[in-house]
């Protein structure tokens, strides 16, 4: 008789886990500010943008980037420094 000896291997797959930029509603910002400050920022289209900004407005919140942390670092930094209100998650 043969034996028969079955290996089982582990496989560890790393997976990175994507940060998000999310842009929150405030009262001071206008469309057209919110819209320009996305397309210089995180590089949308201004459909992509506008379609954001609306999010923002009737929903508090919208996800306007996802990435690595450090690729979104920047452009956080960017919507601040322009008066929105956002967050890496």
């Amino acid at each position: 008789m043969s034996t028969k000896e079955e290996v089982l291997e582990e496989v560890k797959t790393t997976t990175q886990k994507e940060n998000e930029i999310v842009l929150y509603n405030d009262d001071y910002n206008t469309f057209d500010h919110v819209i320009e400050t996305l397309i210089y920022a995180c590089e949308h289209t201004p459909v992509q943008a506008e379609q954001c900004a609306i999010l923002v407005h009737y929903k508090g919140k919208c996800t306007v980037k996802t990435g690595s942390f450090d690729e979104l670092k920047p452009r956080c930094s960017k919507l601040l420094e322009e008066g929105l209100s956002a967050e890496i998650v």
